[in-house]
Parts: C-alpha cells; structure tokens; sequence
C-alpha cells in the first residue's frame, strides 16, 4: 500500500474533519485503508426500476424513477410527518418522513428528476416509501457502476449526523476515483494460481462494487480465504518456532507418585477417552520441548482428574504445579478435590486466593521457595509479585477465556526456563473457533463421561406451569434430592422484563417453607466469606435449595443435587445453559434441567430452547451455538489474546474456506519453515501488517 491508503479519512472528499472523528470513535476507521478493509455486510440489486403501478408491495426493496410534485405536512407535534408526493407516468405514490423536515425541503427540488429507493409498505390501502434513499439522476451516474448496491454497518451516532450506508458507500466512491494505483498484491503468485484466487485490487474493488454475483462471489472468497490464512499461517508459525526453538523441561520418568495414586487412591476407572489424553501429555512432557496442549471435554467429563495424573509426572520428575482458576468457587473446588483424591499421599497442596489470611500467605510463600510446597491452586492472586516458585515447571490454566493474556503471561514469567503449560476448557469449541483462537495449541478432548453417569433430562416449561414445576421439586426434596434455581438477574429491571433473584427467593420461601425446606442464597455482590458459608451449607445438606445467579455456571460440585431449574432462559446464551445444566447429573441418580420461560420468544431463544431439549452433547451444542450467535468478540488480550480482527470471514459459515486456509499454511511451512523463500517475503510483510498487538504473546498461547 503506498501512502494514499496511510492518508487521514479527513481529507477525502465529503468527509472533513468532524466526520473523520466521528468515524474514528464509532467504527475504529482513520485512513483511506481502514475505509477500503470496511465491508459491507449485504447486497441488494439495483439493476431493476419499477413503474409506481407495478410495485408490489411485499417486495423487500424498489427503485423509482420520477419526480417530487409536492410536499405537504400532516398531522401534530409529535407526530407530525412530512409527505413528498412523488410520481411517474404511471402513478403517484407517498414519501414519508418523520424528522429532518429542514433538510429534505432544503434539499429536493420539485419537478426535478430523482431516482429514489427504498422499501414500500402498505398503509390505509395506499403505498408508501418511508425515509427513502434520493438521488438525483445526474448524480447516479456520476457513481462507479454497480449492479447490486452495497449496505455497511452504521452507528446511532453516525446516522444522527447524517452518516448512512448510502453515505459510506458515497465515501467509498470518491475513493477508488481518487486512486492513481493499483492496490499491491498481498498473496504469492502460486497461492493465487492454486486455489484460483482473483488478485486483491481486483477483489476489493467487486467488494464495494460488485460488476456481477459471480464477481461478487469470486472477491468474498479471496478476500475471506487471505484473511483466515494468515491467521492460520502466523498461528502454524508461532507453534513451529516454540517447538523447535524453545527447548521445554524434560518430565523423563514416571515415579512414586504416579504409580501409587494409580494403584491406590484413583477413585474411579479411567474412561478410555481419558487414557487417551494422558498419553498424549505424556508424549509432550517428554519430548524434551515445551507442552502447550488445550484439553476440553464437557462438564463432568473428568477433566481434574487428568490434570492431576499429569501434575503427579512434574513432582515424580522434581517440579512445583501450579494451577489458576478464575473464581474463588472454581479455585476452592479444585482444591478440595484434588486434596480428597490425593488422600494420605505426602503431598503438600495449599489455596491462595483473595481471601487467603496474611499469616497463610507467609506460610505458603516459605513453602513455595524452598520447595516443600508442591501444588499451588489460586486465583489470580498466584500472579501477584510476591508468589515466587523454587521450581515452578507445570502450569494449569482452567476456563483461560476468562483471563487476560497479561495476566496469564505473568505465571510463565516465575521460572527461567518456560513451564509446560495445560489449559484447560468446559466449554466445548467447535472446531472452526478453535483453529482459530488456538490454533497454536495442541488439542486433546475428553468426549466421553465416566461410567455409571446418566444423562440429564431436560423439560421446558413457560411460566404458566410454575405450579406444576413446584410440584415437582418437591417430589424430588421428599427423595432427599436438592435443587438450583438460578436467575439472570439479583434485582428487577426496567429495562429486561427477567424474573430476579430476589423476587425468586421471595417466592420460593413462600412455596417452600421452614422447617421442612431451606434455602440458601449466592450471587455476585454478596461478600467472599458469605458466599463461601452459603455453598456450604447447601454442599452439607443442610438446606436443600439453592437460588443464585449465574455464580454457580462452573466450579460447584454437589452430587445430591439432581435438579436444575433456570429461569428465564430466553435470557441465556446456548454455552451457559449447558453449562449451568452440567451442575447437577454428577451422581449416581437421575438429574433434571427444567427450563423456564415466558410466551414471549425468538425465534433464535426457540433453537436455543430445542437443543437443550433434544441434546446433551457440549460438542454439538457448541457448534449451533456459534451459529446462532457468530464467533462473537475475537481481538484482543482480555478475551482469547488473539490478535486478528475478522473483517469478512464468519467462523460459523467459513469452515470449509478456513480448513482451506490452514491446510495451504501448513503445505507452505512444510516447504518454508522460517518464510526464507524469495516467492514468500510477500507473506513475511502480509503477516507483519495484519497484525495489531503490541507484544508477542507467541509464547504463551
């Protein structure tokens, strides 16, 4: 790109100065190039005009050709409305605006001819446009030819200050009319040839432009496949440097430690899936290179487990563990288990977190450097300065999503020599998003649950049946079963018409009185140590209902609770539903899912509402959840540290483009490890300029 693309938007034509900062607040866009990476998001073809009489008025959009006779205003303040009578030779028809009555009188001529577009409706029997899109003639055709119109994303704020699609794609003319140029290739000539890809001025230009579909189609795969390979490629790149640069801690030897808990204190029989990602971690930690490995497995797959037959290979080989949880419940659950499973073992564990007491922390510090403190699980009070390991050479990370890149770069840095690092997730990926956020990572997944474990019955009921699900509960406390109610809100709110939990628990104490029922309380804004009291009593049995907030989504282990009942589940996300519902189903007895909500539901709440219905598999569910939501937000540190921002590609729809994207990755790494090759400087640059990070988190997934 030469300097025309670095040049401020302010200065091209139409724009100035107070556009250029309104574009740079509401879109992120400050050059000419930000501008041009700006795509569209739908197509509507233009190539047709109608006549008034054969409009039809169920059509998504028309285009007219004719003149403004007149304008009259109708109606009262506030709803006032201002008419522009249009016609053609065929017919009259209505323009109807609700605002900006100055700038339409002021800027339509009467009898002058203009091309108009927009979407009729039908009111009163009549057919009217409201708010169209006006052109006049002269002006059209002074625009690039285009046989579908572009439509961009805007903002409120754009839109109040007169910046529409219309206006973007007015911007985006004045500058490929500008352009002296053309714009550089940013793909080798054999990638192009390969796949049979259109060079990328060709492909920009039918982005904004389109001369046809097919033209259309052949820009959006070029332009989607660039910008899903170079992902991939950094990615593959980054992966193959770690591995053959950075030398890892060698766990040569299977000791003591692995042996006895296997033979003694396991407490159930390992699934084979499980088998299966204990081999390969332990292939990692004896490679001599450092293990960077995903494990994702569903709720209740065994995950823990996993982890601490692993974390027993570190000590049998003479190195400290550490594992970081996001909460203070998640943390706490790790460490009683793991403390439960360990037994009589002569293995030091110790809990830091927030609410950890000064004198502890001191005890804790002395054992973490001089080496007799062996695991270490917290929150993100391990990451503080003063935590500092012996020999820190296994780090595990659970539910890193909820981690900043930051944060988790600060375990790597407490020993000299990189730590072999697990991440762990319960929330299955699917397969395209995880090419992508961790793509340089090896993944093993648990896709089996252990033996004996039955699936949990899942039933949908509208509010109307809040008795009979009462009924049911109670039927479940007489068996001694205990129960979730789980709400998305603590307090009523104007603005989402939600049950809240303290309504809930006003009508749950109610429904369910003292002595025989007893209900404890959790959410977000209750003090560490009364949350912590709350939880124990519900895990002691010593209340048998539990109402809380989405608090107890992962990290709580109650295997008498066999029911879950989450209300207003239109408000949740497919992911968190399932997640919520992996709380119970961790005993022996049947468990149940009851999903409350109103009449009042989206057709997307419905899809969302089937699938917990119909399925209990993560896997699946996480891959029609990423459809029904897209890939959502992928940049930046605070969510997954990846460093693209997808402009065009949708992991959802994408996936045969991006499984394209990595496997000619991976054939030019095969060919190229370090991109030496003359034929590939070009990808060395496309990468260096893709990428918007300050810092190289390459090594630290």
């Amino acid at each position: 790109m030469n300097k025309y693309w670095e040049q401020d938007i302010k200065f091209l034509p139409g724009v100035g100065p107070k556009r250029a900062e309104l574009f740079n607040k509401e879109l992120n866009i400050r050059t000419n190039e930000d501008l041009l990476q700006y795509f569209p998001y739908k197509y509507i073809d233009r190539t047709k005009f109608y006549s008034i009489r054969e409009i039809d008025p169920s059509a998504a959009f028309i285009q007219l050709r004719g003149k403004i006779t007149r304008f009259l205003k109708e109606g009262q303040k506030p709803k006032e409305r201002l008419i522009g009578k249009f016609s053609d030779t065929t017919g009259t028809i209505d323009l109807v605006f609700f605002q900006g009555f100055k700038y339409v009188l002021a800027n339509y001529d009467l009898d002058k001819e203009y091309i108009i577009f927009g979407k009729p409706n039908l009111y009163n029997g009549s057919i009217n446009i409201i708010h169209p899109e006006i052109e006049t003639v002269e002006k059209q055709e002074q625009q690039i030819n285009s046989s579908l119109q572009a439509f961009y994303n805007t903002t409120e704020k754009l839109k109040s200050n007169y910046i529409t699609s219309k206006s973007i794609q007015k911007f985006q003319n004045n500058l490929w009319r500008d352009l002296k140029q053309p714009i550089s290739e940013t793909l080798p000539a054999y990638i192009l040839a390969q796949h049979r890809l259109i060079g990328l001025h060709e492909a920009l230009f039918n982005i904004h432009f389109p001369q046809s579909i097919d033209a259309l189609k052949k820009a959006q795969l070029r332009l989607k496949f660039e910008e899903l390979f170079t992902i991939q490629l950094d990615l593959l790149k980054q992966k193959y440097n770690r591995y053959h640069k950075s030398n890892g801690l060698l766990f040569s030897k299977v000791g003591d430690n692995l042996n006895t808990f296997y033979s003694k204190y396991i407490p159930f029989e390992l699934t084979n899936a499980q088998k299966r990602v204990i081999k390969e971690i332990r292939k990692d930690l004896g490679s001599g290179k450092q293990m960077n490995r995903l494990l994702q497995g569903d709720v209740g797959s065994g995950k823990t487990l996993v982890a601490l037959m692993t974390i027993l290979i570190a000590l049998d080989n003479g190195y400290q563990t550490c594992m970081m949880a996001p909460t203070e419940i998640l943390a706490n659950q790790h460490f009683h288990s793991i403390k439960k499973m360990l037994g009589d073992m002569d293995i030091s564990v110790q809990l830091l977190t927030g609410s950890t007491p000064k004198k502890q922390r001191t005890i804790i510090s002395k054992g973490l450097m001089d080496g007799s403190l062996h695991i270490l699980i917290g929150t993100h009070a391990v990451i503080e300065d003063t935590v500092q390991f012996k020999n820190l050479g296994f780090v595990i990370i659970d539910e890193q999503h909820r981690f900043g890149v930051a944060q988790r770069a600060k375990l790597w840095e407490k020993n000299e020599q990189t730590p072999h690092v697990l991440v762990m997730t319960a929330t299955p990926i699917p397969r395209t998003l995880a090419m992508t956020l961790y793509g340089d990572l090896d993944i093993s997944s648990i896709d089996e649950l252990p033996p004996g474990r039955k699936p949990i019955k899942t039933i949908h009921y509208f509010d109307t049946k809040r008795l009979v699900m009462f009924g049911f509960i109670r039927q479940q406390i007489e068996l001694g079963r205990q129960v979730y109610f789980v709400y998305p809100l603590i307090k009523e709110s104007e603005k989402f018409d939600y049950k809240d939990l303290e309504d809930g628990y006003e009508a749950i104490s109610r429904a369910f009185p003292p002595p025989r029922y007893s209900v404890s309380v959790v959410h977000g804004r209750m003090k560490a140590d009364e949350k912590a009291a709350s939880m124990k009593y519900f895990k002691e049995g010593k209340t048998n209902i539990m109402v809380a907030t989405t608090v107890i989504e992962v990290g709580v282990d109650v295997p008498n609770a066999s029911v879950m009942v989450i209300e207003s589940t239109e408000r949740f996300g497919l992911s968190q539903l399932h997640q919520l519902r992996g709380r119970v189903g961790r005993g022996a007895e049947q468990s149940y899912c009851i999903l409350m909500s109103s009449y009042k539901l989206s057709e997307d709440a419905r899809k969302r509402i089937d699938a917990m219905v119909n399925s209990n598999d993560g896997f699946e569910i996480a891959e029609l959840d990423l459809k029904l939501r897209g890939p959502g937000d992928l940049e930046g540190t605070q969510q997954s540290g990846l460093a693209f921002d997808l402009k065009i590609a949708n992991l959802a729809r994408d996936g045969q483009i991006l499984q394209l994207a990595r496997d000619t990755a991976l054939s030019v790494l095969e060919s190229d490890p370090y991109l030496t090759k003359p034929e590939n400087q070009i990808l060395v640059n496309t990468i260096a300029k893709s990428k918007n990070k300050e810092v190289d988190w390459s090594q630290i997934s």
